[in-house]
């Protein structure tokens, strides 16, 4: 199997690179510095607009059609550039490239009618706001997500939701105007046929976010969440695709954002042993530099069998 990557990929992957050094890298410090006192720290707009302005923006994004958004890469062209920005946590925004809004365009920009476009596609597009996914509950394993129990129930011309969703991702987000939520419409339907997903705007009454849940005891400034939905009202013409496609929507937005956060995962751990190497070459203990130790050598090439 050929895994060469084409010219417009590698042109791409040396843009990325070159941005990332020449603007995201030097602002690092800058970026934490603002962060801890105010979210989204303002650096974080200068650079998505200078992004933009150089053509590196949604490229996560495969527009079918030539007047539609998107650089048009398939999802194995576009893997190598999610690895490049996640070298630095904070980077995938600056292209508009960062979960959970990517999986969120993708499901509006499959599926979503052209009022739901207008009003939610486009200003995630043009990074102007952020979103929510709200999938998984704490009453049940959600890993298996026929379990899922929070209710969409239509009432005339109006859906109404009731559950309880935690680890949604965006939620705390200051940013954050809608939220794509999966719950059961027809519970007596076939097994998958059963949960549907519908848009819910963040500010709707009887949504309530209530607390930001750690991972590894961190606190992520977008979050990842628990929020209640109590008694929500949304127009009927909210709901995604049609009743009882929850799952294959959920499939048409997960398998591409599988391959974007191990993609991001492998850049990280790119940096990592990076640093491990230089370390190793710079310290010196018992009168000889770290990398003359062989258990460290042997220690770096793990680390490199395991990435690879």
């Amino acid at each position: 199997m050929d895994f060469e990557y084409s010219d417009k990929v590698k042109g791409l992957q040396e843009r990325v690179r070159a941005f990332i050094a020449e603007h995201v890298v030097p602002n690092h410090r800058l970026y934490e510095e603002q962060a801890a006192t105010q979210y989204p720290p303002p650096i974080l707009d200068q650079l998505k607009a200078k992004a933009r302005a150089e053509g590196l923006w949604n490229m996560f994004l495969p527009g079918l059609k030539p007047d539609e958004p998107g650089t048009r890469l398939s999802n194995m062209e576009y893997a190598p550039l999610a690895e490049i920005m996640g070298r630095i946590m904070w980077s995938s925004e600056v292209f508009n490239c960062s979960a959970p809004d990517t999986g969120n365009m993708e499901v509006l920009h499959m599926f979503g009618t052209p009022e739901q476009q207008d009003r939610w596609l486009k200003p995630l597009l043009n990074g102007e706001i952020r979103s929510c996914f709200a999938m998984t509950e704490p009453e049940v394993a959600s890993s298996d997500a026929t379990n899922i129990r929070t209710r969409i129930e239509r009432r005339g011309d109006k859906y109404v939701i009731n559950g309880r969703k935690w680890f949604s991702s965006g939620a705390s987000d200051p940013r954050c105007k809608i939220s794509i939520l999966m719950g059961v419409t027809n519970p007596d339907e076939e097994t998958h046929r059963r949960q549907s997903m519908i848009l819910v705007p963040f500010d709707a009454p009887g949504v309530e976010v209530i607390r930001n849940v750690a991972v590894m005891n961190r606190l992520d400034h977008h979050g990842h969440c628990e929020v209640v939905y109590k008694n929500v009202e949304v127009p009927a013409s909210n709901l995604i695709s049609g009743e009882g496609d929850g799952f294959m929507i959920a499939q048409a937005r997960l398998g591409p954002g599988r391959i974007h956060h191990c993609m991001r995962s492998i850049g990280q751990c790119e940096v990592a042993v990076e640093l491990m190497a230089q370390r190793a070459l710079q310290r010196e203990t018992f009168g000889r530099r770290l990398a003359d130790h062989g258990v460290v050598a042997d220690w770096i090439a793990q680390s490199r069998l395991e990435i690879e």
